[in-house]
């Protein structure tokens, strides 16, 4: 991952991982002494979301930006104003976590030409290939492009988070590689990283590029 580039996009299909991703992100770029924002634009309650981590951020001194509506018992579309920090405040690291599929994708589309103008982002297509809708190329592949179409930009590469949670195993992780290969090969990109639960990346040493230690994070558990 490329922790110089000033905008970080995590989308996907619901329950990819998106947001366990950018959680971890947000702190390894703290970490790095950058100042960070993190970005919830889920635009309507998930069950699982970046704010729900806020303790963790200020406790980093990291700053969380969300919906006056988020975690509410109100089930509202809604985007916070000062989510037009992440374009215009280029004094701070943006990590977005971005609603799932296309309906989180529309909301970030109001910003896609900002972002394209001053091109310093990645952005992301989180594929785990136990969940049940990408499971085959095929589901993937309908995503991407209904995400895509959605917020008018393209992906800029993929991160394989092909995980069953804390039951993952190192031999869970081997079996995804074909399965990504594939869907560089189909989709033109490249997988950045390969995520494993931490403590898991001992077992995958020669067995695997471009592994990513992340904790994995249980709603209410942080």
């Amino acid at each position: 991952m490329d922790f110089n580039k000033r905008i970080t996009l995590f989308l996907g299909h619901y329950g990819s991982g998106k947001t366990n991703l950018a959680v971890n992100y947000a702190l390894w770029l703290k970490d790095k002494g950058n100042n960070t924002t993190v970005y919830d634009l889920d635009i309507v309650n998930p069950y699982f979301r970046t704010l729900d981590a806020k303790d963790v951020f200020e406790k980093h001194g990291i700053e969380i930006v969300a919906s006056a509506w988020a975690n509410s018992s109100l089930d509202l579309p809604s985007i916070n104003p000062s989510t037009r920090g992440m374009i215009d405040d280029r004094r701070k690291f943006a990590v977005v976590d971005v609603g799932g599929d296309d309906r989180g994708a529309f909301a970030l589309g109001r910003y896609e030409s900002a972002i394209l103008k001053e091109n310093d982002y990645q952005m992301f297509m989180v594929v785990n290939k136990f969940r049940p809708e990408t499971r085959d190329i095929d589901g993937v592949m309908e995503i991407k492009t209904e995400i895509e179409t959605a917020c008018r930009m393209k992906f800029t590469s993929i991160l394989n988070n092909s995980n069953l949670g804390n039951e993952t195993t190192a031999e869970d992780i081997l079996s995804s590689l074909d399965f990504i290969d594939k869907l560089e090969k189909l989709s033109g990109l490249k997988c950045t990283a390969t995520t494993v639960k931490r403590g898991l990346e001992t077992q995958l040493e020669g067995k695997i590029e471009n592994v990513m230690p992340i904790d994995l994070i249980s709603y209410g558990n942080w």
